[in-house]
């Protein structure tokens, strides 16, 4: 099929590229040139693992990037809707949105035949119907459901791990207000095989499918957080052992059919069931704050999803609080070096929107203390939050070096090798794990979210 995709971040361009691997002809549009240039030069203006080998094989073949919106949906038979929706505390920000709306309803104006268009972008329920559905009819002159189809098709992506996850997904949801709309949205993922589930649904519940996925992953942290921070206090529980326990149980590792190897199998879902500093990023934390804002809005409130964002804005100071008692006096933190380790929300990424680090750096800066920071990948992006109040380690050694205090923020493997560093470049530093990435046998003093000091 002949596709085009409005927006080229995160989003966007790895479902072009991956739409691409699949065989479909992809042209993706981007207001900005810069951005176009290089994806049509095959170099990706995100950092995605798997990304540059998919964008160098398909660039200026199967796909495309153009800034002519009006030509890529005259070439196209689906257009993606994939533009940011930024939340400012009340409402998630559809200026982006309703400007592709707008423009793609008037390129719609002068098509022939039948044209879909999707909504990829995260929005709240009811969006796509009473939103971007009254827009593209008013500046095309044309009907939904006649001339043109209107869907919904949520990602499911996350960050590090985008790629594999567009290509071998856990599930597809197929949104549209009609029978034809769904059939077309599901003509675009033939070609992934029937093991996936596939959930038609209208536009208002695929919208809702997105909201309840991210904010019940939130949940299970904030509950594993929550935990955690009761052990610490407690003293003598180690959160994971206790959350070790927990994943144990049939629900969380199911058995394996006698025909496979034997065994059982651990859910997916247990991943989120372990404590530590504090989620981020541009997903949990904004869809979260949006649900609840949109139930308020509506007189219904959310108190089991507040707790969840309560909980996670308070894991950063648990950390921090860690290091004070390990440095100990009036001002622990006062004239203090204090490494940070990991600066990204989460590995395999840069990007450093909502990141507990920043709250973790801005009160170690505030107690006093010189930050020295390292991330494998992050640090031109920190530069722009951080800017030059911490100092930036070419590498991990030189980050702890002559440090008094190392927390470790990100759960980077290459962190893994922390243990061996400190060892030979500086014993004595004060250790807080906050990923509880490091065996707590490995660092004398060790001290780490749920477990306490």
């Amino acid at each position: 099929m002949n596709i085009s995709i409005v927006g080229t971040g995160y989003v966007g361009l790895v479902t072009g590229v991956c739409l691409a691997e699949k065989g479909h002809r992809v042209v993706c549009v981007d207001v900005d040139g810069a951005k176009v240039e290089a994806i049509n030069a095959g170099r990706p203006p995100i950092h995605e693992d798997g990304l540059p080998e998919l964008l160098a094989k398909h660039a200026g073949t199967n796909l495309t990037a153009t800034t002519d919106l009006t030509a890529a949906v005259l070439g196209s038979d689906v257009t993606f809707v994939a533009t940011g929706t930024p939340f400012d505390g009340r409402v998630i920000d559809l200026r982006y949105v309703k400007q592709v709306a707008a423009d793609v309803g008037a390129v719609l104006a002068r098509k022939d035949g039948y044209h879909l268009v999707v909504v990829k972008s995260t929005v709240v329920p009811g969006t796509t119907d009473d939103v971007v559905r009254p827009l593209l009819e008013q500046h095309s002159g044309k009907k939904a459901g006649i001339d043109f189809g209107v869907g919904m098709n949520p990602e499911f992506l996350s960050e590090g791990v985008a790629v594999e996850d567009f290509m071998r997904p856990d599930r597809i949801v197929l949104g549209g207000s009609d029978a034809r709309a769904q059939d077309v949205l599901a003509a675009v993922y033939a070609t992934f095989g029937p093991e996936v589930p596939r959930l038609r649904t209208n536009n208002k519940t695929a919208e809702m499918i997105k909201y309840a996925s991210n904010a019940y992953q939130a949940a299970n942290i904030s509950f594993a957080n929550e935990l955690g921070n009761l052990c610490a206090a407690l003293g003598g529980i180690d959160a994971l052992d206790v959350m070790a326990g927990v994943h144990a149980m049939k629900e969380l590792t199911p058995a394996i059919p006698a025909a496979a190897a034997g065994g059982r199998v651990r859910a997916g879902i247990a991943n989120f069931l372990s404590p530590g500093c504090g989620f981020g990023g541009s997903c949990f934390p904004k869809d979260v704050k949006a649900l609840i804002a949109h139930a308020d809005a509506r007189g219904v409130s959310m108190p089991l999803l507040t707790a969840v964002i309560d909980i996670n804005k308070g894991q950063p100071a648990k950390l921090v609080a860690l290091l004070a008692a390990k440095l100990g006096g009036d001002r622990p933190l006062g004239g203090k070096r204090v490494a940070v380790l990991g600066l990204a929300f989460k590995p395999g990424t840069d990007d450093m929107r909502e990141s507990p680090s920043i709250p973790v750096v801005e009160a170690l800066l505030a107690g006093g203390a010189a930050v020295t920071a390292f991330d494998p990948i992050a640090m031109p992006e920190a530069r722009k939050t951080l800017g030059d109040r911490v100092a930036y380690a070419p590498d991990l050694a030189a980050a702890v070096a002559g440090a008094d205090g190392v927390l470790l923020v990100t759960r980077w493997p290459e962190f893994k090798a922390l243990p061996a560093v400190l060892a030979a470049t500086n014993p004595r530093a004060a250790f807080v794990d906050g990923r509880r990435l490091i065996d707590k046998a490995a660092v004398p003093g060790y001290a780490g979210i749920g477990l306490g000091a």
